[in-house]
Protein backbone atom coordinates (compact mmCIF):
# COMPACT_ATOMS: atom_id res chain seq x y z
CA UNK A 1 0.00 0.00 0.00
CA UNK A 2 1.56 3.75 -0.67
CA UNK A 3 2.48 5.43 2.23
CA UNK A 4 -0.22 8.33 2.79
CA UNK A 5 1.82 11.10 3.32
CA UNK A 6 -1.15 14.04 2.37
CA UNK A 7 -3.08 12.63 5.13
CA UNK A 8 -0.11 12.30 7.17
CA UNK A 9 0.64 15.82 6.56
CA UNK A 10 -2.55 16.92 7.08
CA UNK A 11 -2.64 15.95 10.61
CA UNK A 12 0.45 18.09 11.69
CA UNK A 13 -1.35 21.69 11.71
CA UNK A 14 2.22 23.72 11.43
CA UNK A 15 3.16 21.94 8.17
CA UNK A 16 0.80 24.18 6.34
CA UNK A 17 2.51 27.64 7.89
CA UNK A 18 4.50 30.25 6.04
CA UNK A 19 6.32 32.92 6.96
CA UNK A 20 7.32 36.18 5.24
CA UNK A 21 10.90 36.38 4.43
CA UNK A 22 12.58 38.99 2.31
CA UNK A 23 8.95 40.00 1.34
CA UNK A 24 7.93 36.59 0.10
CA UNK A 25 5.99 34.08 1.67
CA UNK A 26 7.85 31.01 2.25
CA UNK A 27 6.63 27.10 3.61
CA UNK A 28 8.18 26.03 6.22
CA UNK A 29 10.39 22.80 5.69
CA UNK A 30 10.70 20.71 8.73
CA UNK A 31 13.71 18.77 8.61
CA UNK A 32 15.10 19.92 12.69
CA UNK A 33 13.12 16.42 13.70
CA UNK A 34 15.77 14.95 15.60
CA UNK A 35 15.65 17.86 18.05
CA UNK A 36 11.98 17.55 18.44
CA UNK A 37 9.22 16.84 16.08
CA UNK A 38 5.91 18.56 15.29
CA UNK A 39 2.73 17.61 16.57
CA UNK A 40 -0.68 16.36 15.47
CA UNK A 41 -4.28 17.92 15.88
CA UNK A 42 -4.88 15.33 18.36
CA UNK A 43 -2.00 16.60 20.62
CA UNK A 44 -2.90 19.74 20.58
CA UNK A 45 -6.89 19.15 21.60
CA UNK A 46 -5.68 16.67 23.90
CA UNK A 47 -3.92 19.07 26.05
CA UNK A 48 -6.75 21.95 25.87
CA UNK A 49 -9.02 19.18 26.65
CA UNK A 50 -7.10 18.02 29.74
CA UNK A 51 -6.98 21.94 30.91
CA UNK A 52 -10.73 22.62 30.43
CA UNK A 53 -11.82 19.26 31.94
CA UNK A 54 -9.04 17.13 34.35
CA UNK A 55 -7.29 20.43 35.51
CA UNK A 56 -6.93 19.27 39.07
CA UNK A 57 -4.09 17.39 41.49
CA UNK A 58 -4.13 13.85 41.89
CA UNK A 59 -6.68 11.70 45.05
CA UNK A 60 -9.63 13.78 45.22
CA UNK A 61 -12.96 12.49 44.77
CA UNK A 62 -14.28 15.08 42.10
CA UNK A 63 -14.71 15.54 38.66
CA UNK A 64 -11.82 17.11 38.27
CA UNK A 65 -9.77 14.87 39.79
CA UNK A 66 -11.10 11.46 38.63
CA UNK A 67 -10.60 12.67 35.57
CA UNK A 68 -7.07 13.72 36.21
CA UNK A 69 -6.48 9.99 37.42
CA UNK A 70 -7.74 8.78 33.97
CA UNK A 71 -5.51 10.84 32.31
CA UNK A 72 -2.33 9.43 34.28
CA UNK A 73 -3.96 5.90 33.49
CA UNK A 74 -4.85 5.94 30.05
CA UNK A 75 -0.99 7.26 29.66
CA UNK A 76 1.16 4.53 31.00
CA UNK A 77 -1.24 2.16 29.11
CA UNK A 78 -0.59 3.96 26.27
CA UNK A 79 3.32 3.66 26.70
CA UNK A 80 3.41 0.28 27.64
CA UNK A 81 1.49 -0.37 24.51
CA UNK A 82 4.75 1.96 22.83
CA UNK A 83 6.57 0.36 24.83
CA UNK A 84 6.45 -3.53 23.83
CA UNK A 85 5.09 -4.91 28.10
CA UNK A 86 1.61 -5.70 29.34
CA UNK A 87 2.77 -4.25 32.33
CA UNK A 88 2.01 -0.50 32.88
CA UNK A 89 3.69 -0.07 36.24
CA UNK A 90 7.18 -0.34 34.63
CA UNK A 91 6.53 2.90 32.93
CA UNK A 92 8.04 5.88 34.68
CA UNK A 93 7.43 9.17 33.51
CA UNK A 94 9.66 12.42 34.00
CA UNK A 95 9.89 15.75 32.90
CA UNK A 96 12.60 14.94 30.42
CA UNK A 97 14.71 11.84 29.35
CA UNK A 98 18.25 13.74 30.90
CA UNK A 99 16.30 14.36 33.83
CA UNK A 100 15.07 11.02 34.47
CA UNK A 101 18.36 9.36 33.72
CA UNK A 102 20.02 11.89 36.43
CA UNK A 103 17.29 11.17 39.08
CA UNK A 104 16.90 7.15 38.22
CA UNK A 105 21.00 6.68 38.28
CA UNK A 106 20.61 7.53 42.13
CA UNK A 107 18.53 4.99 42.39
CA UNK A 108 20.23 2.12 40.31
CA UNK A 109 23.72 2.89 41.25
CA UNK A 110 23.06 3.14 45.44
CA UNK A 111 24.39 0.17 45.94
CA UNK A 112 27.17 0.02 43.77
CA UNK A 113 30.69 -0.24 45.77
CA UNK A 114 33.72 2.20 45.27
CA UNK A 115 36.03 0.50 42.50
CA UNK A 116 32.97 -1.14 40.50
CA UNK A 117 32.74 -0.31 37.04
CA UNK A 118 30.10 2.01 34.59
CA UNK A 119 30.88 1.19 30.64
CA UNK A 120 29.68 4.07 28.85
CA UNK A 121 29.89 5.36 24.88
CA UNK A 122 31.89 7.59 22.91
CA UNK A 123 28.46 6.85 20.48
CA UNK A 124 26.22 8.63 23.15
CA UNK A 125 24.24 11.62 23.43
CA UNK A 126 25.18 13.57 26.65
CA UNK A 127 22.11 12.58 28.64
CA UNK A 128 22.98 8.88 28.99
CA UNK A 129 26.67 10.04 29.84
CA UNK A 130 26.74 12.95 32.43
CA UNK A 131 24.65 10.94 34.66
CA UNK A 132 27.00 8.17 35.02
CA UNK A 133 29.98 10.42 35.26
CA UNK A 134 28.22 12.66 38.14
CA UNK A 135 27.29 9.22 39.93
CA UNK A 136 30.60 7.66 39.29
CA UNK A 137 32.44 10.37 40.87
CA UNK A 138 29.95 10.84 43.77
CA UNK A 139 30.26 7.20 44.45
CA UNK A 140 33.85 6.44 43.86
CA UNK A 141 33.22 4.08 40.96
CA UNK A 142 35.29 3.66 37.96
CA UNK A 143 34.37 4.76 34.00
CA UNK A 144 35.22 2.78 31.35
CA UNK A 145 34.75 4.31 27.80
CA UNK A 146 33.48 2.02 24.70
CA UNK A 147 34.41 3.45 21.68
CA UNK A 148 32.32 2.95 17.93
CA UNK A 149 33.87 0.72 14.94
CA UNK A 150 34.70 3.88 12.92
CA UNK A 151 33.93 1.66 9.17
CA UNK A 152 30.63 0.01 10.74
CA UNK A 153 29.62 3.59 12.80
CA UNK A 154 28.30 1.56 15.46
CA UNK A 155 29.22 -0.20 18.84
CA UNK A 156 30.32 -3.81 18.07
CA UNK A 157 29.70 -6.46 21.09
CA UNK A 158 32.96 -7.78 20.98
CA UNK A 159 34.27 -4.71 21.96
CA UNK A 160 32.06 -4.42 25.06
CA UNK A 161 32.91 -8.04 25.77
CA UNK A 162 36.49 -6.78 25.96
CA UNK A 163 35.19 -3.75 28.40
CA UNK A 164 33.28 -6.20 30.75
CA UNK A 165 35.19 -7.67 34.07
CA UNK A 166 33.93 -8.97 37.29
CA UNK A 167 33.54 -5.11 38.50
CA UNK A 168 31.29 -4.10 35.85
CA UNK A 169 27.77 -3.50 37.26
CA UNK A 170 26.46 -1.02 34.61
CA UNK A 171 26.12 -0.53 30.63
CA UNK A 172 24.69 2.44 29.51
CA UNK A 173 24.50 3.02 25.73
CA UNK A 174 22.63 4.15 22.81
CA UNK A 175 20.11 2.33 20.37
CA UNK A 176 20.88 4.51 17.76
CA UNK A 177 23.30 7.74 17.63
CA UNK A 178 21.74 11.27 17.11
CA UNK A 179 24.35 12.61 15.05
CA UNK A 180 25.53 9.66 12.69
CA UNK A 181 22.04 8.07 12.83
CA UNK A 182 23.72 4.39 12.89
CA UNK A 183 21.88 1.89 14.49
CA UNK A 184 23.32 -0.46 17.37
CA UNK A 185 23.19 -3.80 17.09
CA UNK A 186 21.32 -3.44 21.33
CA UNK A 187 19.89 -6.78 21.19
CA UNK A 188 23.56 -8.83 21.28
CA UNK A 189 25.05 -6.29 23.24
CA UNK A 190 22.85 -6.72 25.84
CA UNK A 191 23.06 -10.52 25.75
CA UNK A 192 27.01 -10.46 26.00
CA UNK A 193 26.81 -8.13 29.04
CA UNK A 194 24.00 -10.27 30.59
CA UNK A 195 26.59 -13.37 30.62
CA UNK A 196 28.38 -11.04 33.28
CA UNK A 197 25.31 -9.98 35.03
CA UNK A 198 25.88 -6.46 33.60
CA UNK A 199 22.35 -4.00 34.19
CA UNK A 200 21.75 -2.63 30.70
CA UNK A 201 20.40 1.10 30.21
CA UNK A 202 19.34 2.06 26.54
CA UNK A 203 19.25 5.26 25.14
CA UNK A 204 16.22 5.17 22.70
CA UNK A 205 15.63 8.38 21.87
CA UNK A 206 16.67 8.47 18.25
CA UNK A 207 15.23 5.43 17.72
CA UNK A 208 11.39 5.77 19.04
CA UNK A 209 10.53 7.68 16.24
CA UNK A 210 11.28 5.57 13.20
CA UNK A 211 11.39 2.16 14.79
CA UNK A 212 9.13 0.06 17.07
CA UNK A 213 10.36 -0.52 20.32
CA UNK A 214 9.87 -3.98 22.16
CA UNK A 215 11.61 -4.37 25.66
CA UNK A 216 10.66 -7.71 25.94
CA UNK A 217 12.27 -8.67 22.72
CA UNK A 218 15.54 -6.72 23.51
CA UNK A 219 15.99 -8.35 27.10
CA UNK A 220 17.31 -4.95 28.34
CA UNK A 221 16.91 -3.74 31.64
CA UNK A 222 15.60 -0.03 31.35
CA UNK A 223 14.89 2.08 28.30
CA UNK A 224 14.07 5.30 27.99
CA UNK A 225 12.94 7.70 25.14
CA UNK A 226 11.30 11.52 24.73
CA UNK A 227 8.09 11.52 23.47
CA UNK A 228 8.83 15.17 21.75
CA UNK A 229 10.73 12.95 19.40
CA UNK A 230 7.47 11.26 18.56
CA UNK A 231 5.22 14.06 17.80
CA UNK A 232 4.44 14.20 21.20
CA UNK A 233 4.68 16.64 24.28
CA UNK A 234 8.21 17.35 25.74
CA UNK A 235 8.44 14.43 28.53
CA UNK A 236 11.02 11.80 28.68
CA UNK A 237 9.43 7.93 29.65
CA UNK A 238 11.74 5.45 31.07
CA UNK A 239 10.93 1.57 31.10
CA UNK A 240 12.04 -1.13 33.65
CA UNK A 241 11.83 -4.36 34.27
CA UNK A 242 9.77 -4.60 37.43
CA UNK A 243 11.90 -7.32 39.39
CA UNK A 244 14.67 -4.54 39.19
CA UNK A 245 12.05 -1.69 40.21
CA UNK A 246 10.47 -3.17 43.35
CA UNK A 247 14.06 -3.91 44.49
CA UNK A 248 15.55 -0.76 44.26
CA UNK A 249 15.41 2.40 46.19
CA UNK A 250 13.66 5.32 45.43
CA UNK A 251 14.46 8.45 46.46
CA UNK A 252 10.56 10.25 47.21
CA UNK A 253 8.38 11.81 49.56
CA UNK A 254 7.74 9.79 52.51
CA UNK A 255 4.27 9.80 52.38
CA UNK A 256 4.19 8.61 48.89
CA UNK A 257 3.52 4.53 48.35
CA UNK A 258 6.32 1.90 47.09
CA UNK A 259 3.84 0.92 44.38
CA UNK A 260 4.77 0.92 40.55
CA UNK A 261 5.89 3.93 38.61
CA UNK A 262 4.11 6.12 41.77
CA UNK A 263 7.17 5.50 43.94
CA UNK A 264 9.69 7.19 40.94
CA UNK A 265 7.53 9.41 39.58
CA UNK A 266 8.34 12.47 42.05
CA UNK A 267 6.09 15.41 42.31
CA UNK A 268 2.53 16.16 40.65
CA UNK A 269 2.75 14.91 37.08
CA UNK A 270 2.51 17.25 34.06
CA UNK A 271 -1.18 15.95 33.21
CA UNK A 272 -1.85 17.88 30.73
CA UNK A 273 1.18 16.69 28.70
CA UNK A 274 0.61 12.99 29.43
CA UNK A 275 -3.33 13.48 27.96
CA UNK A 276 -0.86 14.97 25.02
CA UNK A 277 1.67 11.89 24.94
CA UNK A 278 -1.55 9.33 24.91
CA UNK A 279 -2.56 11.42 21.65
CA UNK A 280 0.85 10.80 20.10
CA UNK A 281 1.12 7.19 20.37
CA UNK A 282 -2.76 7.47 19.28
CA UNK A 283 -1.71 8.55 16.31
CA UNK A 284 0.32 5.72 15.43
CA UNK A 285 -2.46 3.55 15.89
CA UNK A 286 -4.72 6.03 13.38
CA UNK A 287 -1.54 5.63 10.66
CA UNK A 288 -1.92 1.86 10.89
CA UNK A 289 -5.44 1.98 10.84
CA UNK A 290 -5.23 4.33 7.55
CA UNK A 291 -2.37 1.28 6.82
CA UNK A 292 -5.54 -1.13 6.85
CA UNK A 293 -4.80 -2.92 10.25
CA UNK A 294 -7.57 -3.74 12.29
CA UNK A 295 -6.01 -4.97 15.29
CA UNK A 296 -5.11 -3.91 18.68
CA UNK A 297 -3.04 -0.48 19.43
CA UNK A 298 0.04 -2.34 19.43
CA UNK A 299 -0.61 -4.02 16.30
CA UNK A 300 -1.87 -0.89 14.35
CA UNK A 301 0.96 0.81 15.54
CA UNK A 302 3.23 -1.94 14.66
CA UNK A 303 1.75 -1.50 10.73
CA UNK A 304 2.73 2.28 10.91
CA UNK A 305 6.24 1.71 12.11
CA UNK A 306 7.45 -0.64 8.99
CA UNK A 307 5.38 1.25 6.34
CA UNK A 308 6.97 4.57 7.83
CA UNK A 309 10.15 2.55 8.20
CA UNK A 310 9.87 1.82 4.35
CA UNK A 311 9.27 5.33 3.61
CA UNK A 312 11.57 6.93 5.49
CA UNK A 313 14.35 5.03 4.20
CA UNK A 314 13.36 5.94 0.40
CA UNK A 315 13.60 9.69 1.47
CA UNK A 316 16.83 8.99 3.15
CA UNK A 317 18.42 7.25 0.21
CA UNK A 318 17.35 10.23 -1.55
CA UNK A 319 18.67 12.74 0.93
CA UNK A 320 22.37 11.19 0.83
CA UNK A 321 22.74 10.38 -3.12
CA UNK A 322 22.20 13.83 -3.88
CA UNK A 323 24.88 15.10 -0.85
CA UNK A 324 27.21 12.80 -2.53
CA UNK A 325 27.20 14.80 -5.64
CA UNK A 326 27.92 18.09 -3.90
CA UNK A 327 31.47 18.79 -3.52
CA UNK A 328 32.78 19.49 -0.83
CA UNK A 329 30.40 18.06 1.10
CA UNK A 330 31.45 14.80 3.79
CA UNK A 331 28.68 12.81 5.46
CA UNK A 332 29.59 11.11 8.59
CA UNK A 333 27.70 8.18 8.81
CA UNK A 334 26.25 4.80 7.22
CA UNK A 335 26.06 5.75 3.30
CA UNK A 336 25.27 2.42 1.14
CA UNK A 337 22.41 1.73 -0.02
CA UNK A 338 22.54 -1.48 2.09
CA UNK A 339 23.20 0.40 5.06
CA UNK A 340 19.60 2.39 5.09
CA UNK A 341 18.16 -0.01 7.35
CA UNK A 342 21.16 0.00 9.80
CA UNK A 343 20.39 3.74 10.52
CA UNK A 344 17.73 6.01 11.50
CA UNK A 345 17.20 9.26 8.59
CA UNK A 346 19.53 11.53 10.36
CA UNK A 347 22.09 12.71 8.27
CA UNK A 348 25.25 14.75 9.97
CA UNK A 349 27.08 16.62 6.91
CA UNK A 350 30.53 19.24 7.06
CA UNK A 351 31.46 21.52 4.49
CA UNK A 352 35.35 21.75 3.09
CA UNK A 353 34.24 25.66 2.57
CA UNK A 354 31.26 26.43 4.64
CA UNK A 355 30.86 26.24 8.30
CA UNK A 356 28.24 23.98 10.03
CA UNK A 357 26.69 27.52 11.75
CA UNK A 358 26.81 29.75 8.39
CA UNK A 359 25.17 27.37 6.38
CA UNK A 360 22.34 26.50 8.82
CA UNK A 361 21.78 30.58 8.99
CA UNK A 362 21.73 30.28 4.74
CA UNK A 363 19.43 27.75 4.90
CA UNK A 364 16.95 29.05 7.47
CA UNK A 365 17.31 32.43 4.80
CA UNK A 366 15.50 29.93 2.98
CA UNK A 367 12.72 28.68 5.53
CA UNK A 368 14.39 25.65 5.93
CA UNK A 369 14.99 24.19 9.81
CA UNK A 370 17.80 22.22 10.32
CA UNK A 371 20.39 22.36 13.23
CA UNK A 372 24.48 22.83 13.62
CA UNK A 373 27.12 22.22 16.23
CA UNK A 374 27.63 19.29 18.34
CA UNK A 375 24.56 18.90 19.23
CA UNK A 376 25.08 16.63 22.80
CA UNK A 377 27.31 14.14 20.33
CA UNK A 378 30.01 15.59 22.15
CA UNK A 379 31.72 11.76 22.47
CA UNK A 380 31.34 11.38 18.32
CA UNK A 381 32.47 15.02 17.99
CA UNK A 382 35.42 13.93 19.64
CA UNK A 383 36.07 10.66 18.19
CA UNK A 384 35.99 11.99 14.44
CA UNK A 385 38.33 14.81 15.19
CA UNK A 386 35.66 17.36 14.23
CA UNK A 387 36.38 20.70 16.17
CA UNK A 388 33.92 20.88 19.08
CA UNK A 389 33.18 24.60 18.45
CA UNK A 390 31.98 24.13 15.04
CA UNK A 391 30.38 20.53 15.13
CA UNK A 392 28.07 19.34 11.92
CA UNK A 393 24.94 20.37 9.79
CA UNK A 394 22.56 17.74 10.74
CA UNK A 395 18.94 17.22 8.37
CA UNK A 396 16.92 15.22 10.01
CA UNK A 397 13.87 13.64 8.06
CA UNK A 398 10.42 12.40 9.66
CA UNK A 399 7.85 10.50 8.14
CA UNK A 400 5.56 13.66 7.23
CA UNK A 401 8.56 15.12 5.40
CA UNK A 402 8.44 14.67 1.31
CA UNK A 403 10.86 14.48 -1.91
CA UNK A 404 10.01 17.44 -2.75
CA UNK A 405 11.66 18.58 0.72
CA UNK A 406 14.26 17.14 0.30
CA UNK A 407 15.27 18.29 -3.14
CA UNK A 408 14.69 21.68 -1.68
CA UNK A 409 17.29 21.43 1.02
CA UNK A 410 19.85 19.95 -1.47
CA UNK A 411 19.12 22.46 -4.42
CA UNK A 412 19.15 24.90 -1.36
CA UNK A 413 22.77 23.81 -0.35
CA UNK A 414 24.24 23.58 -3.45
CA UNK A 415 23.11 26.84 -4.39
CA UNK A 416 24.30 28.14 -1.24
CA UNK A 417 28.33 26.35 -1.44
CA UNK A 418 28.45 27.00 -5.21
CA UNK A 419 28.71 30.96 -4.28
CA UNK A 420 31.95 30.71 -2.05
Amino acid sequence: MTFPIESVRAQFPSLSLTDTLNGKEKRRIYLDNPAGTQVTSRVIEAVSDCFLNANANLGGYFPTSIAAEKVVDDCHLAMADFMGTDDPGEIIIGATMTTLTMHMSRSICRDFKPGDEIIVTRMDHEGNVAAWLEIAQDLDLVIKWADFDKASWKIEPEHIKSLITDKTKLLALNYASNLTGAINDVKSIIAEAHKSDVLVYVDAVQLAPHHQIDVKDLGCDFLICSSYKFFGPHIGVLWGKRSILEKMHAYKCRCVPETLATKYETGTPAIELLAGLTAAIDYYAWLGGELGQTGSRRAQMTTAFNAAIEYEETLTSQLIKGLQEIDGVEIFGPTAQNQMKARVPTVSIRHNKVKPDPLAKALSEENIFVWSGHNYAIGVVESLGIPMDEGILRIGIAHYNTAEEVEAILGSIEGIVSNV
